[in-house]
């Protein structure tokens, strides 16, 4: 009596897909769990099958389907990436402007808060308010300096933020006349404000 193939031990037709052959290995391991001679030879046929299958496709005895020999043909290319435009202005405009922490918001605000009580003191004259604005522009200074360590930016800012405060303060103050608060005591709290702006919204 001739051994049995492969194909007999596993209860598979020869012409089996790859899925069958799987299906009745994992049904007849099942089946003889407890046979381990029986689950040999269901494990050395499951190789045979598959050292067979594989010379037939080297042989070009199987066609193999194109979804398994070619899957990229089926994936969807890709649509052509475009670079969406930046947001939010020029680059230039990108490296100036911050996006600060909650902390580079409220120290900064802190300090120039402080600053403006002690200018709109009503006893302060102006060698306060001139220590107030040097206090506030050394502020500036440090908080500028602090986020990327470069000293020149940051005096750069710095000027260029108590020059616009001062400017600008000395052409709203002229237009806001209160006795609650004289033109220098505006144009300094309006100063705090900027040196305030430049120090946690610029970098």
């Amino acid at each position: 009596m001739s051994e049995p193939t492969p194909y007999q031990l596993l209860e598979v037709d020869e012409n089996a897909s790859f899925d069958e052959v799987q299906e009745a290995r994992t049904r007849l391991a099942e089946q003889y769990s407890g046979d381990k001679k029986r689950l040999e030879s269901i494990e050395a046929a499951y190789d045979a099958i598959l050292m067979d299958r594989l010379r037939q496709r080297q042989e070009g005895k199987i066609k193999v389907p194109e979804r398994i020999r070619f899957p990229e043909r089926l994936t969807p290319a890709p649509a052509s990436f475009t670079p969406s435009p930046p947001k939010g202005g020029p680059a230039w405009l990108q490296r100036l402007i911050d996006t600060p922490s909650r902390s580079d918001i409220l120290w900064p605000a802190g300090v120039y808060v402080g600053l403006g009580g002690l200018s709109i003191y009503p006893a302060a004259n102006d060698s306060l308010l001139q220590l107030t604005l040097a206090l506030g522009v050394g502020s500036c200074l440090y908080f500028v300096n602090r986020k990327e360590q470069k000293f020149g930016r940051a005096v750069l800012l710095t000027v260029a933020g108590l020059v616009i405060g001062l400017v600008l303060g000395g052409l709203l103050g002229s237009l806001v006349s209160s006795p609650f608060i004289t033109t220098e005591k505006f144009i300094a709290l309006f100063t705090f404000l900027i040196l305030w702006l430049v120090s946690g919204f610029l970098r």
